[in-house]
């Protein structure tokens, strides 16, 4: 028996979809064109835009999708739109600017330095300030809570991680018996801190009756920006006129008095004078953000006199008006160094025209040594960092591993005369991300303590060598390549 297989018959012409595939890909073309205007226009670096271009062109609908998503800078117009309102204070308006030939007086090359930083930050570089070093961490834990518990007006403090327990068991302590005495105690506390620390102060402190303000929560607790946009800074002042600022968070990391060697290690500074009225400044602008209360009057502005004889000035940054201030400012000083470069940072991850200013400094015969951890607490920031090393030895600086406990000391000291310090790591993170905030000095006295304080570290590291970033193996490499891709992330 002979078996036929069935007809086949013939499918409907698909004419009716072609006006829609016509639509689509118009609309396709319409997104890619418009993607690629945006980027042309406002990217800032012509080799983002080039490489966003080609993905936008060869991944069809889905390129100019990947770039609204993730090539789009929302974080800085995030910034500005959500402290655009803010009614800032500024006590030390009417104070006069020092004279900048007074400041530079031991180093007048510094003068355009000076000059510069004075053009980026609104606020005077003042006279008359003592700026007193504090190492180890628990000195500088005890000078605090010394300060805290002899408050008599105010205390405003805040930190980016806050722990209740440890050493943050004995600040919620000082701090609850200075609000039992009428002070008025003000602390405030990222979200990141707030939201996934299981040891935050938060509850702690408001169950003792002190206010507690939470910067920047999200709306939604998985948005994908929730870990920009946030307040990294470290900043305590009493009666508006002690200032406490620096690396140091209030973790109990730091604090280990059963085995000390284990403790982290950072370093904080201790401020009197005038400049202190511009760490205060910066608390209350963060303050009203968060809670809507305004700080004024002489409780938090006391009329400041000299106390010594630094010059100082705050840069307050972050990624709304204060964006690119401190890489501003760190340019300036590279570029400014006819001696020495002591940097001290527990996160190198520079962009490339600080790399640039590094290896220019170096090659024109400054002494240019970098000091980082040798163990990082974060082991991807430390592979993108391999992933970049190669960059600035091969020039001639010098890159120094500290060996034992974490080191989280964020200091640059430039000609052993003009130092840096504050909240500020070398990263975008800082540099672009975050709300920080650091001080610049001009004084030869405590730029000469500071760069004893780097060599005292550098004595004790091992240098690292070209050769020993190319003997890597070849996984090792690529595993620290990669990290190194994501550093505008990290």
């Amino acid at each position: 028996m002979k078996l036929s297989l069935p007809e086949l018959v013939p499918l409907p012409p698909l004419g009716w979809f072609e006006p829609f595939e016509a639509l689509l890909d118009a609309a396709v073309l319409s997104t890619a064109l418009i993607a690629s205007c945006h980027a042309v226009i406002y990217k800032r670096e012509s080799r983002s835009a080039a490489l966003w271009i080609v993905v936008i062109w060869t991944v069809p609908a889905a390129g100019a999708i990947l770039y609204v998503l993730l090539g789009i800078n929302r974080v800085q117009r995030r910034a500005v739109v959500m402290r655009r309102k803010l009614v800032r204070n500024r006590a030390t308006a009417h104070l006069p600017a020092a004279d900048v030939r007074r400041a530079v007086s031991e180093a007048a090359h510094l003068a355009p330095l000076a000059q510069l930083i004075g053009q980026i930050v609104p606020r005077p570089l003042v006279a008359g300030n003592t700026i007193d070093v504090l190492a180890p961490p628990d000195a500088a834990f005890t000078a605090m809570l010394h300060a805290i518990g002899h408050a008599r007006e105010s205390i405003g403090m805040a930190s980016y991680i806050f722990d209740g327990d440890g050493i943050g068991a004995k600040f919620v302590e000082a701090l609850a018996q200075a609000h039992a005495r009428g002070v008025a105690v003000h602390v405030l506390i990222d979200d990141v801190d707030a939201r996934f620390s299981s040891s935050t102060a938060v509850k702690p402190l408001r169950r003792r009756g002190v206010s507690v303000g939470v910067f920047n929560p999200p709306l939604v607790p998985a948005r994908l920006h929730a870990a920009n946009l946030r307040n990294h800074r470290k900043i305590l002042v009493v009666d508006g006129a002690i200032g406490f600022t620096g690396g140091l968070n209030i973790d109990q990391r730091y604090w280990r008095p059963e085995r000390p060697h284990r403790a982290y290690r950072d370093l904080h500074f201790k401020l009197t004078g005038p400049v202190v009225a511009q760490l205060m400044e910066v608390f209350a602008d963060d303050w009203q953000f968060t809670t809507g209360t305004a700080l004024r009057g002489p409780k938090w502005f006391p009329p400041l006199t000299e106390h010594g004889h630094t010059f100082a000035r705050g840069i307050e940054a972050g990624p709304d008006e204060g964006i690119d201030r401190l890489r501003w400012a760190i340019l300036g000083a590279l570029n400014a160094a006819h001696r020495s470069v002591r940097i001290v940072t527990p996160y190198f991850i520079p962009d490339s025209t600080l790399v640039s200013a590094l290896n220019a400094a170096a090659m024109r015969g400054v002494a240019v040594d970098i000091i980082v951890p040798a163990h990082s607490d974060l082991p991807h920031v430390q592979w993108a960092m391999y992933g970049q090393f190669w960059q600035v030895l091969e020039h001639g600086c010098h890159v120094w591993l500290t060996p034992g406990t974490f080191d989280h000391t964020k200091l640059l000291v430039i000609d052993g005369t003009w130092s840096l310090f504050g909240s500020a790591n070398w990263d975008a993170r800082s540099l672009r991300l975050n709300f920080e905030f650091n001080v610049e000095c001009y004084c030869a006295r405590l730029g000469a303590k500071l760069d004893a304080f780097v060599l005292d570290r550098r004595t004790h590291a091992r240098r690292l060598s070209l050769a020993d970033v190319d003997r890597r193996s070849l996984p090792v490499k690529l595993r620290d390549g990669v990290a190194r891709l994501f550093a505008p992330f990290l």
